[in-house]
Formats: C-alpha cells, sequence, structure tokens
C-alpha cells in the first residue's frame, strides 16, 4: 500500500476511532466509562531519539543552545525543539514531573523516572559516529543497559539512605513495575538506511523492529508490565528530506510535497514493528502494550496544515537558508563575506517544522491531544488507563 492511501486511510481512521473513544470510553483522567480506573502511573521511563531526548545529548557532548527551548522553558533546555517535545506532553497529561536526562547528573530528580533517550538514537547499533551524521552512541540495547544499571545502583542507594530526603531524589523499587515504560525511537534507523541504500534498508527492517520488541521483553523480564510503544513518523516530510532536491522527477513527492519513497519506507517498517508488537503480546501474557500510529497524528497534521492554523509544513521556523547554503538553528556562517544566523521566526507556534528535523512545540502539542485520548492506539485504550490490557488482546 502506498503511503498516500495509507494516511488517506488512517486520516479517516483518527476520525472515527477519536469518535467512538469519546462516546465509548468517556474518557476522562479520573475514570471512564467501562469502569477502567485511572493507572495513576508513578514514573515513566523513556527510550529513544531526539524526538523525546529532554536532556541527554547535551550532557553527553555540546549542550543545545538558543534559541531552542526559547518558546517554554526560555533558554535551552536539552530539548530540540523552541519548548516542549511529546514526552513532557506525557508527563503533563498523567500528573507528573518532566523527565529527567539519564546522561546529566547535576541537578536531576529521579524520583518520578528517567529519560534514556538521546539525540540521532538508534535502535539498530551504529556504524556511524556523532561527528560524522549527528548519530548518537547510545543506540537501544545501550539504553536499557543504562536503565539495568540505573534500577539497580538507585536501589541499593535507597535501601542505604538513613533519611527520608535521601530517598526524596530517588525512585522507590516498588514502583518499577508500576511505572510506564515508552518508546519513540526508529526515525535515525532509517536516515541511516537512506544512506547506505533501500534494498538493504529494506532488508533490515525485521530486525529493527525486533530489537524494538526485544528490548520489551527485557524490561518485562524485568518487571515492567506497561509499555506505549509509538512508530515512526513520516520521515520524508521532514523539511531536511527535500531542501536539496531539485527539479524532483514526477512521481518524487507527493501532493504535499513530502518525499514518497522515504514514507512508504516509514510505512513498511510501522507495518513490521506493529506485527512485532501483535506477536509479542501472546508471548508476555501479562504486559499491557499499546502500539500507537504517531504517523497518522503527524501527516495528519501535515495535510491540513493551514486547516489547523500552521504555516506551509515545509517551511522551516529557525534557521536561514541563502541562496543554496543552509545555517542551521542557532548556528553561524560566513557567506559571500556576510556572517548569517541560523535564527528563529517570530512566531514559532504557527509552524510544525522547528529548525527543518524537529518538530516545534505547538506541533509536539497538536500529536499529543491526538494520540494521548487513544484514537489512535490499537487498544483505543487512553495513555491514562494503558495498564489495562483490553481482553480482545
Amino acid at each position: 500500500m502506498g503511503a498516500e492511501m495509507y494516511t488517506k486511510m488512517e486520516s479517516f481512521r483518527a476520525l472515527i476511532g477519536g469518535i467512538l473513544v469519546a462516546l465509548v470510553l468517556g474518557t476522562v483522567l479520573g475514570e471512564d466509562a467501562m469502569g477502567l480506573p485511572s493507572c495513576r502511573f508513578p514514573a515513566i521511563y523513556n527510550f529513544g531519539d531526539s524526538n523525546s531526548d529532554t536532556g541527554g545529548i547535551s550532557a553527553a557532548f555540546l549542550p543545545i543552545s538558543a534559541p531552542y527551548g526559547e518558546n517554554f522553558f526560555h533558554k535551552p533546555a536539552g530539548r530540540d525543539s523552541d519548548g516542549r517535545v511529546l514526552i513532557d506532553f506525557i508527563a503533563e497529561h498523567l500528573g507528573l514531573p518532566y523527565l529527567s536526562a539519564y546522561l546529566d547528573s547535576i541537578g536531576t530528580n529521579y524520583r518520578h523516572g528517567a529519560n534514556f533517550a538521546t539525540g540521532g538514537s538508534t535502535i539498530l547499533r551504529p556504524n556511524e559516529t556523532i561527528y560524522q551524521n549527528g548519530i548518537s552512541p547510545f543506540f537501544l540495547d545501550m539504553q536499557i543497559s543504562q536503565f539495568d544499571q540505573f534500577r539497580a545502583r538507585t536501589r541499593d542507594l535507597y535501601i542505604q539512605a538513613k533519611s527520608p530526603s535521601d530517598r526524596d531524589k530517588l525512585p522507590r523499587p516498588e514502583d518499577f513495575p508500576e511505572a510506564l515504560y515508552t518508546f519513540d525511537i526508529g526515525q535515525n534507523d532509517l536516515s541511516v538506511g537512506f544512506r547506505q541504500g533501500y534494498d538493504q534498508l529494506r532488508a533490515s527492517l525485521p530486525d529493527i523492529a525486533n530489537k524494538l520488541t526485544s528490548a520489551v521483553q527485557h524490561l518485562y523480564q524485568e518487571g515492567g508490565r506497561t509499555f506505549w510503544i509509538h512508530n515512526t513518523g513520516p520521515i520524508g516530510c521532514l523539511p531536511v528530506a527535500v531542501m536539496y532536491i531539485r527539479n524532483p522527477p514526477p512521481g518524487m513527492l507527493d501532493q504535499y510535497g513530502c518525499n514518497k519513497a522515504q514514507n512508504e519506507m516509514a510505512v513498511e517498517f510501522n507495518k513490521q514493528l506493529k506485527d512485532a508488537v501483535m506477536k509479542l503480546r501472546g508471548q508476555l501474557p501479562d504486559a499491557a502494550i499499546t502500539y500507537v500510529d504517531l504517523y497518522a497524528a503527524k501527516y495528519g497534521l501535515i495535510s491540513d496544515a493551514k486547516g489547523q492554523g500552521f504555516v506551509d509544513p515545509l517551511k522551516i521556523c529557525c534557521g536561514n537558508r541563502v541562496n543554496d547554503y543552509n545555517v542551521w538553528c542557532g548556528q553561524k556562517a560566513m557567506i559571500n563575506g556576510t556572517e548569517v544566523y541560523g535564527s528563529s521566526c517570530a512566531n514559532p507556534s504557527a509552524y510544525i517544522s522547528w529548525d527543518g528535523v524537529h518538530y516545534s512545540q505547538a506541533a509536539n502539542h497538536w500529536f499529543a491531544n491526538h494520540i494521548l485520548n487513544g484514537s489512535l492506539s490499537d487498544t483505543s485504550l487512553p495513555i491514562a488507563q494503558s495498564c489495562h490490557r483490553p481482553r480482545r488482546f
């Protein structure tokens, strides 16, 4: 199935799904019409890439600079956006504080979870470095290893603590089985694959999907029970995917200007990921696993940008393009003897793309509003009730 046909079907599904969730579930944050209580997660543990990084890559390498963070934190906050990223809205929705990055050791509080995501992370072990193409060394298996170490060390520290104040910033050992485990990763595996060749990437898709489900299995064996898994977005709709294409041949771009071949690869990966998740449910009888169609949410906004109050989705808020030279957000470059700065636009909230690669806070907020109610989840359960395993699974 082509990407365009897929997204049209998903847009219809999203609309009908949202109506059904509202009418059948009648969801509120406390308890819904089906009698399912709110899960009241004590913590969130997140694994991912720059779409959900809250300071990891900044702590490990060079800090993300201004004007990142300006539209909410009023300073750089380790996020590749003008403000909050999707995991921040998830935390807000569940009444939890923003997640501290595991790699950030200064002023951190891990009582309500930790974030192992880093910008540039992949699912598979990378064969590129951050200095070549921005690929993080902290791939998914390493993030899982960091979680294992985090859990063991904080448990020891919690037991050894001599006063309540010594425990305040540490997770309670009993909270790990009750926590929400979230995944938003895979986009960079596709990016790496595009550089290596489409045929090679297509052949590796089953391995990528299975590596993610293997991570879920490991966390389940360690006591985790609730998993919220985002599929990957329409990578071909990122401005960076098309900004260097001159005179595209007929059929290369869809009606919204997106790279069709890249989106079709994302659709195929998502299909294989969903199949792997369905299989995993049968192997983990006590797990509540939610597969979230974030692709449909993102493409839904991109395909109706004007109707939702946004500018052209391929326009970039932060950065400066002079002739054929791109000055990235927050960077400086000399062009024809003149220093050019990649500055922010006047109204970031009107843009879907923040810097050509990452989404704006306004777009992230829009996505959150369209996935957290369960209308794009295969279980149809909102995130606040996602600890419950639907009977049909």
